[in-house]
């Protein structure tokens, strides 16, 4: 079987090709086509690869692709991991709300609607081409902002495509190690858009253990979240936000200073790109993970972390996560799991083709919400929704060019909240992205 992974040149695409090699007795992936349109990363990440799988007899081959008809059409999963605009656009997603004292993150607020907005063209071609050349083909996406991004693509694709994000299932794991329960056999209803959800109960053997870890202030602080949140406070609001909440509740009110995550990011890969395949690229790329691991949300943490000398957060990143999806879809092996998918109901206010996060049921069908799901709170709800008129403004001003529904949904995102303010992140948006441009000059 093969998999196609589109976004091929991207940084941490060696994670996910040591996952797939290691799982072949779970789903017999025997080839990997790696899309990109930079020849010399897919090549840099072809040379990590090949250093990865040498001397394992069942690994599977791996090519290189920069025809995106020639890499999909027959391919029985995709994984859609783009960045369009690449990591310079991230950084002028960061830095104009940076610039006016509002949050700065690339798929919160702002950044986030700047990145869907030049994303959803280029996802709508990609998943119109999918729809005609490889209807067969199941599509995981990971491609930022991952709710907003899937509910593009399914206006082509139906439930064929799945988002994923390994952010839920690493909060449910962390919630299971610091209670010591097996975490591969713990549950929990999980409800919430992509970066914006909660963990409501904590299911193992029929019993939910969310109110005794809550009820507990030891063990919340053993969680990673810990470092994000006052202990009272998740006991006050009696569930475990995920950590991206953490933004939402800070808001702008949270001094950003010195270089943003971003302008590191793109620092520290230009370093590993520019080096091409020389030396050892693999040892390179694996010192460079780790260097990026440790400092993941560093910004934000209260509280000292674990060193990540390996490279990888504990609680199965988004790599793992993807190969759990995939063996469902493709052996028919049910799997619980937390994904983005249609709403369908599950949350009565939102429409019910609106994607949302949530804990859902996988086979060889598909994906479906797994509940009883309890209702979310008011506060909840009303931040739920506020963020998905945003998103949808935006999928239709990406659609159709209009730069009135852009600046609607940047004036009324919940970390804006100000028409002037929109006005001038779009004008600010405009001036630095030039593929922004392109999309709302249509």
């Amino acid at each position: 079987m093969q998999l196609t992974i589109l976004g091929g040149g991207g940084f941490r695409v060696p994670l996910v090709i040591d996952s797939v090699a290691g799982s072949r007795d779970r789903v017999d992936i025997d080839e990997i086509v790696l899309h990109d349109l930079d020849l010399g990363r897919l090549q840099v990440i072809a040379a990590v690869a090949a250093a990865q799988l040498g001397g394992r007899t069942d690994a599977p081959r791996v090519r290189i692709e920069t025809d995106l008809r020639t890499a999909v059409e027959s391919a029985d999963v995709i994984f859609s991991a783009m960045r369009v605009g690449g990591t310079q656009g991230r950084v002028r997603d960061e830095q104009v709300a940076r610039d006016l004292g509002l949050l700065g993150q690339e798929t919160i607020g702002p950044g986030g609607l700047a990145y869907a907005l030049r994303t959803v063209p280029v996802v709508d071609g990609v998943a119109r081409l999918v729809a005609e050349v490889a209807p067969q083909a199941w599509v995981v996406s990971f491609t930022n902002p991952a709710g907003l991004v899937t509910e593009a693509m399914r206006t082509h694709l139906g439930d064929r495509v799945i988002g994923i994000c390994d952010t839920p299932i690493g909060l449910l794991r962390s919630a299971a190690r610091a209670l010591r329960l097996p975490q591969r056999e713990v549950t929990g209803d999980y409800l919430g858009l992509n970066h914006l959800g909660w963990l409501r109960s904590l299911d193992h053997q029929g019993a939910d253990h969310l109110p005794s870890l809550l009820a507990d202030r030891d063990l919340l602080l053993r969680l990673d979240e810990a470092a994000l949140y006052d202990v009272e406070w998740l006991q006050a609001v009696r569930c475990l936000p995920g950590e991206y909440l953490h933004y939402y509740e800070q808001g702008a009110a949270r001094e950003q200073t010195g270089p943003g995550r971003a302008e590191f990011l793109a620092a520290q890969q230009a370093a590993f790109f520019d080096a091409g395949s020389s030396g050892d690229p693999a040892q390179r790329w694996k010192a460079t993970l780790a260097e990026r691991e440790n400092t993941y949300m560093a910004d934000a943490r209260t509280r000292e972390h674990t060193d990540l000398s390996g490279g990888q957060r504990e609680g199965g990143g988004y790599h793992e996560v993807a190969v759990d999806l995939m063996a469902a879809l493709l052996t028919g092996t049910p799997a619980w799991m937390i994904l983005n998918l249609a709403n369908d109901g599950v949350i009565p206010a939102l429409p019910d083709d609106a994607v949302i996060e949530v804990s859902a049921h996988v086979d060889d069908s598909g994906a479906r919400p797994a509940g009883p799901h309890a209702p979310l709170t008011l506060e909840q709800l009303g931040l739920v929704t506020s963020v998905k008129a945003s998103e949808r403004l935006v999928i239709e001003a990406a659609r159709t060019g209009s730069r009135e529904l852009a600046w609607r949904a940047f004036a009324e995102h919940p970390l804006v909240r100000s028409p002037d303010l929109g006005r001038t992140l779009l004008d600010g948006y405009l001036a630095a992205e030039p593929l922004l441009r392109e999309v709302l000059d249509a």
